[in-house]
């Protein structure tokens, strides 16, 4: 990443706030930052704490105030016609390997999906090369692309959700929650692969989760949530060796004191 790059996102006080009859729940709650190519902003904290809110607001799946400024364009406002162009640009690969991906469709569909809806004009051959390109920059035999997601263990799965999200050639990813229904061998397994993925395809990547162990592995930025707000933010090496709020000192002993597993991956 070259110094000074212009940030490819910037987010200023974005606010997610739901209405209900116990009163308002501020969700996310002001909300500021900036993301630049080939980062990885980890955004950490407790179930609740609105990462997901967060995530699913910067892609404008839910609504939201503050401006979400995504390759020089506000997002803020805009109608689902005017989101198009800028959707095969930012992709979300989900917690669920086994919710997240259609029973019903075979892995070539799966991954070619997006292709047919944003890049119409590419014929049915291009679209087979470009599934079976994305199958082997995940590591998975592209003779296997005509089977069914059952057929699949998790991790593989998880695999061929991030080559639906690779395929479109993205700029930004989302990755929430990635390696949360994995053991834990596997989940060092698509932390490498989504390092590899982000070195060669030069990928900006946010990176939801409550697992500070796998945050620690990927991030080179982090934010520490806490009831929708930013509770410390930064350098993600300066904050893992010292933290500074009550709080994150409080996350990360508990992640660190009682999961001595965790030294493995941390240290990779």
């Amino acid at each position: 990443m070259p110094d000074g790059a212009e940030p490819i996102l910037s987010v200023e006080d974005l606010r997610v706030w739901f209405y209900t009859d116990a009163g308002i729940v501020r969700a996310v709650d002001g909300v500021s930052f900036d993301l630049r190519p080939g980062e990885t902003l980890g955004i950490v904290g407790e179930s609740g704490s609105g990462k997901t809110t967060l995530g699913l607001a910067i892609l404008r799946l839910i609504s939201s105030k503050g401006p979400i400024v995504f390759l020089g364009h506000d997002l803020q406002g805009l109608k689902f016609k005017a989101m198009r162009p800028f959707r095969h640009d930012m992709q979300i690969v989900f917690q669920d390997p086994y919710g997240s991906l259609s029973p019903r469709m075979s892995i070539a569909d799966i991954i070619e999906e997006g292709l047919k809806v944003h890049q119409p004009k590419l014929g049915e051959n291009e679209r087979e090369d470009r599934v079976i390109r994305a199958l082997v920059e995940v590591g998975l035999d592209p003779e296997t692309r005509f089977r069914y997601p059952h057929e699949f263990s998790g991790g593989q799965r998880q695999r061929i959700a991030v080559a639906r999200a690779v395929v479109l050639e993205p700029t930004f990813v989302v990755l929430d929650e990635p390696t949360s229904a994995l053991d834990m061998l596997i989940q060092s397994q698509i932390v490498d692969l989504l390092r590899e993925l982000q070195h060669r395809k030069d990928l900006t990547y946010l990176f939801i989760s409550h697992d500070l162990r796998v945050v620690a592995a990927l991030a080179s930025k982090l934010i520490v949530m806490r009831h929708g707000k930013v509770v410390e933010e930064g350098a993600a090496a300066d904050i893992f060796k010292a933290p500074k709020s009550p709080y994150t000192k409080a996350l990360f002993a508990a992640a660190f004191n009682l999961e001595t597993a965790a030294e493995g991956i941390v240290a990779q």
